[in-house]
């Protein structure tokens, strides 16, 4: 996504999640794993973002009883925030060495 607009982007993520079933392919992709680790960076303003899509996949990695790595503290998110601490994600503020 390097370069792209975030318009093309959008376009881009559209196509995937209609055309080519992403979310049900990323749910595929998390079976038999034994966690997840969240890459919630600064985005749209935001410190340690997290999106739709991203927390889609924190319920997914829940349910599948997973651990859930969050490489930032979670972000100060109304709606968010209280489901993310749901889950009780271990957060590594940058620490790839806390992944255990």
């Amino acid at each position: 996504m390097v370069g792209k607009t975030d318009e093309e982007i959008e376009t881009i993520k559209l196509h995937q999640k209609n055309n080519m079933d992403a979310i049900r392919e990323f749910w595929r992709m998390m079976q038999g794993a034994d966690a997840v680790l969240v890459l919630n960076l600064d985005k749209n303003g935001v410190k340690n973002y997290v999106g739709g899509n991203t927390l889609m996949e924190i319920g997914f990695a829940h349910i599948l009883n997973q651990k859930i790595f969050m490489l930032n503290p979670i972000p100060e998110m109304p709606y968010c925030k209280s489901e993310i601490e749901a889950v009780k994600p271990i957060i590594i503020n940058g620490d790839l060495k806390k992944i255990i």
